[in-house]
């Protein structure tokens, strides 16, 4: 990998890393100059902190080199602290976090959304059991480490006790092994778990957490989901009266030109989701058939990954008592957003009025947000089917 930022000579001639220090504001501000965002200077603090661990990154990997490390003057770290940014929905987040990971020029980088991360967690651990592999666990640390030295997460929560359990364990074996994590979290560490079952069995992940990174609050006042123009055309129908029939009817011609319903069945590892209709990579299907059946992450990133466009019926109000649904749809929109795929929709009540109250009303601030931008023309430029 180094090879890719200086080479040696016989002369011991180095050809150092480029410098870029300052770099991150600099296309932060450029960004800005072509109003593609607005300045804030929430945003401008926590890029510094961004800019930090990115020149440390680039002075720790220099420091592998004996030749360079003599040109060096002071001392390289050995390790680099973590980092984890948090605060509301909506504030720059993860646009400062692709910011930062476009920049870094190291070459064993991931950036990965949390559902699809904990996917592979899982199933990594199902086939070395599979296999009677002992220390899973430490075998996916080591896995990661190979190919990994920058692992940058996106949109942190915990909510399953059995997940809180294996982050425990595994984020302390990464640490030990020196890999950086960059994190983004609507919450505190000291919040990731709140309400959560047994939780002070995950209050050693916390603290572990809290040694490792550098804990950094995004404290932008507003919400810049909410400030995306409208589409023209409306994607987010309310509320379920006699029109919203038509609404759908009306925007699965437009997509498919008029082709006739056919119904269709997709199989999720080992269940089945009823299609109302499917016309290429348009799907069209119930609230119930998506999120009152026991789906989870992995079958929604299945539909994600398969229909560029997802028309969803009858979303009603949920209430605490639909918590369970509540939380199927969070993680549904998540996929839906993760894999820019077009929502079209019917709903009892506008976005944000769907879920209030509840268990994981906080987290639902999240879809909310994400709802309103899926609805608006930034989002949906570059969609066709």
């Amino acid at each position: 990998m180094l090879k890719k930022f200086f080479r040696a000579t016989p002369s011991d001639a180095v050809i150092p890393l480029p410098d870029l220090s300052g770099l991150l504001e600099q296309r932060y501000r450029q960004q800005v100059e072509q109003q593609r965002i607005q300045y804030d200077e929430a945003q401008v603090t926590a890029i510094h902190h961004l800019q930090i661990l990115l020149d440390n990154l680039l002075l720790r990997d220099t420091a592998r080199s004996k030749i360079l490390a003599r040109k060096l003057r002071s001392s390289a770290p050995e390790k680099c602290r973590s980092l984890y940014i948090f605060g509301d929905v909506g504030r720059g987040k993860s646009m400062l976090m692709d910011l930062f990971y476009e920049a870094c020029p190291l070459l064993e980088k991931r950036r990965v959304y949390f559902h699809a991360f904990m996917l592979e967690v899982h199933a990594f651990i199902h086939e070395a059991r599979r296999q009677n592999q002992p220390n899973a666990i430490d075998a996916l640390a080591e896995k990661i480490k190979a190919s990994t030295v920058l692992l940058c997460f996106d949109e942190f929560h915990v909510t399953d006790i059995a997940d809180a359990m294996i982050l425990q364990r595994l984020f302390s074996r990464l640490f030990e092994l020196n890999v950086v994590v960059v994190i983004t979290s609507n919450r505190h560490p000291n919040d990731l778990y709140r309400g959560g079952l047994q939780k002070e069995q995950f209050s050693a992940f916390i603290q572990i957490l809290k040694n490792q990174a550098d804990i950094i609050e995004l404290i932008a006042k507003t919400d810049y989901r909410l400030s995306y123009s409208p589409a023209v055309t409306t994607t987010y129908y309310f509320p379920l009266d006699t029109e919203a029939n038509e609404f759908i009817q009306h925007r699965y011609n437009g997509l498919t030109e008029f082709a006739v319903k056919q119904s269709g069945v997709l199989q999720l590892l080992g269940r089945q989701v009823f299609l109302s209709a499917v016309h290429n990579n348009i799907a069209l299907l119930s609230f119930e058939e998506l999120c009152v059946q026991p789906l989870g992450s992995a079958d929604y990133l299945t539909l994600a990954n398969q229909f560029r466009t997802l028309i969803v019926t009858d979303i009603p109000k949920l209430t605490a008592e639909k918590r369970n649904e509540a939380k199927r749809f969070v993680t549904l929109i998540d996929a839906l957003y993760e894999h820019k795929v077009q929502l079209i929709c019917t709903a009892e009540v506008p976005a944000h009025a769907l879920y209030t109250e509840g268990d994981g009303a906080f987290e639902f601030k999240r879809t909310v947000s994400r709802l309103i931008e899926m609805q608006s023309d930034s989002y949906l430029q570059g969609f066709s089917c």
